[in-house]
């Protein structure tokens, strides 16, 4: 019988930075000769995580369409797909950010129903600074509404273990009050400090998650009604599309000039952002720019220290505003700055929506082996 996939997923809500924490560990598994499949999440297609892990040569799959709570069965297969290719050793998962109740839903369900198959890591939950001191702390309108910031709580409350992310970019003391605030609204959890980006901490998170145990010990209870709600208040958007000039530009500085212009411009509208983000593919190389809050700068993630007249473009955006008006500011934002840079934008797909309510494929509250 061959060894059980070592299954991780990492959970955590939208921009504290899974996809690179991902990325991470991808190298770091590889790198000690170990095989590793990925899969990725979304309420829809052209998801900019999945082109950026696959642009780095990962072997990635992607559940799209629903969380995988409630297509737990194309996780599965999305997982068989993989294994097909060349049977992985750690099989990293990464969740829709604004999925929780993932224990009871995800977890629980693999070691009953697949155990044999899948050997269960310990459930990380990545916390988002720009979010978490504001949420955590109590303040009025900290984060979205009162309802997404159910779904904030709830994602760490199920987690056996908490990982503060972004240490390198806040100073020190501010880290270290975070962490007493998370440490002091969730006392039984280990914490650990890390940055994705500079790699602080992935030595003793690869440790941990190297652990042999029975994980996914916590079933939290939910309000499904009032989970529902708070996700149906952000706008969804996924788009693709091409940009295209007569003369070279900068791939970089376009990715860049698109986030922060869409940033403003919801900063005016007053919607708050969740995540925007958008990769550009051109010439073998690629570039991905990003915003992970209404009160956090741009962040050009992946440079591509490219020139090209011709260029790929994926945007998504998770944003409090109606998804109309959201695919609206979208496509104008984008059309303004390929026509600066004397170019034009040529719109393949755009699919903007509130995500629907949730209907898990499975909810085990008890392990039955």
């Amino acid at each position: 019988m061959a060894t059980p996939i070592r299954f991780i997923m990492i959970g955590g809500f939208l921009g504290a930075g899974k996809t690179t924490t991902i990325s991470r560990l991808a190298q770091m598994y590889l790198d000690r000769g170990q095989k590793v499949g990925i899969v990725t999440n979304d309420q829809a297609t052209d998801l900019v995580d999945t082109h950026t892990l696959r642009e780095q040569g990962f072997n990635v799959g992607e559940v799209p369409g629903a969380c995988f709570c409630c297509n737990f069965n194309e996780l599965t297969a999305t997982a068989d797909r993989i294994s097909a290719v060349e049977r992985p050793d750690v099989m990293l998962t990464e969740p829709v950010g604004s999925c929780t109740d993932l224990v009871a839903t995800v977890i629980r369900p693999l070691q009953n129903l697949f155990g044999g198959q899948f050997d269960v890591a310990p459930y990380g939950v990545i916390v988002k600074p720009s979010h978490g001191q504001r949420i955590l702390s109590g303040g009025e309108n900290a984060g979205f509404s009162p309802k997404a910031e159910y779904i904030f709580r709830k994602q760490i409350e199920e987690a056996d273990f908490i990982l503060l992310n972004r240490i390198d970019e806040l100073p020190a003391s501010e880290v270290d009050d975070l962490a007493r605030l998370v440490e002091s609204r969730f006392p039984d959890r280990p914490l650990l400090r890390i940055s994705a980006r500079s790699g602080d901490g992935f030595d003793k998170l690869i440790e941990f998650l190297d652990q042999s145990g029975t994980f996914g010990r916590r079933v939290i209870e939910m309000d499904y009604d009032l989970y529902a709600e708070g996700e149906a208040e952000l706008g969804w958007l996924n788009s693709s599309l091409t940009v295209s000039a007569d003369k070279p530009f900068e791939l970089d500085s376009l990715l860049v000039k698109i986030v922060e212009r869409m940033g403003k411009r919801l900063e005016r509208l007053g919607a708050e952002t969740a995540h925007l983000k958008t990769i550009g593919m051109a010439d073998g190389g690629h570039g991905v720019a990003n915003l992970v809050s209404s009160f956090t700068p741009v962040e050009l993630s992946l440079p591509s220290d490219c020139r090209t007249k011709h260029a790929n473009v994926i945007v998504n955006a998770r944003v409090a505003i109606d998804p109309a008006d959201l695919e609206r500011e979208v496509h104008s934002v984008v059309t303004e700055a390929a026509r600066e840079i004397g170019g034009t934008a040529e719109f393949r797909q755009t699919q903007s929506f509130r995500p629907g309510r949730p209907v898990p494929t499975h909810r085990v509250a008890q392990l039955t082996n």
